[in-house]
């Protein structure tokens, strides 16, 4: 069932964010400016939209599967979490990306490299206790023995 979503663009000359096919669980974002990222560095894309996410769910904003081989680009932090509270007249939407070349990236204005998908989520109320119930199972890496 799909979700009535208010969303902002800043540039309306290029297209809202869609679902390439039916199945598609994210919608790709639009690059509103041309950039030139260095190698082994950090830049902010602006994605041209603003979006309302509705109370109970988050967007996530990951990388298209592509854009590390196509571009030489992947997201430092690994996703993009953005609260539904980020959608004042001024919080545009931007992609974080790190060059891991050894060349200069350049991303044209209009590239898909980021899409965005809504996850329900929950808030935790804390119940502190003095021990837990479970028995441990072991460090990182422990059900590989």
């Amino acid at each position: 069932m799909a979700m009535k979503i208010n969303i902002k663009r800043i540039d309306k000359t290029l297209p809202l964010p869609k679902y390439e096919t039916s199945g598609s669980v994210g919608f790709d974002f639009i690059c509103r400016e041309s950039a030139e990222i260095a190698p082994q560095s950090i830049v902010l894309i602006p994605a041209n939209v603003v979006v309302e996410t509705p109370p109970g769910y988050m967007l996530m904003v990951c990388l298209r599967s592509s854009t590390p081989r196509k571009f030489g680009l992947m997201m430092p932090q690994g996703v993009g979490i953005v609260d539904n509270d980020y959608c004042g007249e001024e919080d545009e939407l931007k992609i974080q990306v790190y060059n891991f070349t050894d060349e200069v990236v350049k991303v044209e204005r209009g590239s898909r490299i980021a899409q965005g998908i809504f996850v329900r989520v929950g808030t935790a109320e804390w119940n502190e206790v003095e021990q837990m119930t479970a028995a441990s199972r072991g460090g990182f890496g422990s059900t590989d023995r």
